[in-house]
């Protein structure tokens, strides 16, 4: 994976307006929603797209969302960040990964479940291909029990994916590792 930074307009003046929920961040506004989704950003629900808190932490970091909870109070990042390790123990990890992949041009979406955290396409070809990876994110030093690692493999297999773990080592740098079996001759 190459590095190559993906452009968004600071437009902090405009940012977009979401609401908090329980499963992430609504957005409502037809335009919102529609360059949102153009990016490969949220899933849409009716006349609405739920972003996934990642990113939403994401966006908000990068100025071109603004989240409110129910009361039309402003959530900051950290309070954001915080309703998100409610709900997911390893938040700071699979935000970290989110946004190191989107930083390198990658559109990320949410994985398949049985572990995978994230379905990584190339650039350019979200929407005109599937995704070739699928990332398993974790933080150094914290284990894995090697069932939860084979299932991974064996679903990234079945897929014909390439299943990639996404290290968050002890200085917040994610470092990569493509996974694949090793099948030994007798």
């Amino acid at each position: 994976m190459s590095k190559n930074v993906e452009k968004i307009p600071d437009n902090t003046a405009t940012a977009a307006k979401g609401d908090l929920t329980e499963k992430g961040v609504k957005i409502s506004k037809k335009q919102n929603i529609d360059e949102f989704a153009s990016r490969g950003y949220g899933v849409a629900e009716g006349n609405e797209l739920l972003l996934g808190f990642y990113e939403a932490l994401f966006l908000l970091e990068k100025g071109i969302l603004e989240v409110e909870d129910d009361k039309g109070g402003k959530i900051s990042f950290k309070q954001l960040l915080q309703r998100y390790e409610i709900v997911n123990e390893n938040a700071w990890t699979k935000y970290l990964t989110y946004r190191d992949l989107r930083s390198r041009g990658y559109v990320v979406r949410e994985g398949f479940g049985l572990g995978v955290d994230f379905r990584v396409y190339d650039r350019g070809e979200y929407s005109k291909d599937t995704a070739k990876n699928l990332v398993l994110s974790m933080q150094e030093g914290k284990p894995v029990s090697m069932e939860d690692l084979t299932s991974a493999l064996k679903q990234s297999q079945s897929l014909k994916k390439e299943l990639i773990l996404a290290v968050m080592n002890r200085r917040g740098e994610t470092v990569y590792y493509s996974v694949s079996e090793l099948t030994l001759k007798q």
